[in-house]
């Protein structure tokens, strides 16, 4: 066989994997609360009418559908636009719940994806991640487990049969990507020394991001924002080397010292915690909507179910 063939018959194999659905089950939880929190921020925040109705109807744009269910439904209008976002609240909830499978998780998906796409300004980076778990769960199902149709077909809230484990990989991919990318983009001067490191300092003084008024105090905080600066930039930018981590991890091969080394340590460990502490501080200071949640939602898939269980047991 060749050295081609070989490599082809390796990844076939490992996307071949099957595993207990138990981090999947958990993420489609999570994803579905973040549908959740969106539907009662822009509802009861009065947002639906200035964000997704066109100004003839009370909204701040001059809308055009972009989306064909919006098109289908008459436009940027009352009658059009509710049934969407009541429609997105209750299938995110679904999702959430486990409850109706993939078609949930279909209705959720083109629901939002109608509205963000009706006024892209309405997005921030956590429509595409959320419309993109949502496509994962169509296609994936994601309720095999703690869920709401796996009470109902086993009678039991858990089922750790075995099941493709390439939605597990494809996600981690997706925040690996989301990261390294996130991080390349960072190329403005404050990001590097011969910036300052200033660029959370300046971003924590801007209005329309800052939750509270801080610069009576930001002042005597500026070492530790040019730390968390540094940080954070080679932080995003080294996630490549979580992913060749879980690949050391989980795949054969000679016993040589880096392999020695990951098995002795566990380096998503590290990350996740750094992207805790980030997102959380991210949450507590700035106002950049559900971006914090919708991205650690993908944490809990870097440890496939038997990870999870050694962790839990040694935890007990």
């Amino acid at each position: 066989m060749s050295r081609t063939s070989a490599l082809w018959s390796a990844w076939a194999a490992r996307l071949a994997h099957k595993e207990p659905a138990t981090p999947l089950a958990v993420y489609r939880l999570l994803l579905g609360t973040v549908g959740v929190i969106i539907f009662f921020d822009t509802v009861l925040g009065g947002a639906v009418e200035p964000i997704w109705l066109h100004t003839d109807h009370g909204g701040i744009s001059p809308l055009h559908p972009q989306s064909w269910l919006v098109d289908l439904l008459g436009g940027a209008v009352p009658s059009a636009v509710w049934p969407l976002i009541w429609a997105a609240g209750a299938s995110s909830l679904a999702v959430a719940l486990g409850f109706g499978g993939r078609v949930s998780a279909f209705i959720a998906l083109q629901c939002w994806i109608a509205l963000f796409a009706l006024n892209p300004g309405s997005g921030g980076g956590h429509d595409k991640i959320l419309t993109n778990g949502l496509w994962i769960l169509v296609l994936a199902g994601g309720t095999q487990s703690l869920s709401l149709d796996c009470r109902l077909r086993t009678g039991s809230w858990r089922d750790d049969t075995p099941t493709g484990a390439w939605p597990r990989y494809l996600l981690i991919f997706q925040l690996v990507l989301i990261y390294t990318v996130t991080g390349m983009q960072k190329v403005g001067p404050g990001w590097f020394p011969w910036g300052h490191y200033d660029a959370i300092y300046q971003s924590l003084l801007l209005p329309n991001w800052a939750r509270w008024d801080l610069s009576g105090v930001l002042p005597t905080l500026y070492p530790l924002t040019q730390l968390a600066t540094a940080i954070t930039w080679l932080w995003e930018v080294s996630w490549g080397l979580v992913l060749l981590h879980l690949i050391l991890r989980s795949t054969p091969g000679p016993p040589g010292s880096l392999r020695a080394w990951v098995a002795r340590h566990d380096l998503r460990r590290t990350y996740v915690l750094i992207g805790l502490g980030m997102h959380g501080t991210i949450w507590a200071l700035m106002q950049l909507g559900p971006f914090s949640l919708v991205t650690v939602s993908h944490y809990v898939l870097l440890w496939n179910h038997d990870e999870w269980r050694r962790l839990l047991k040694r935890r007990a």
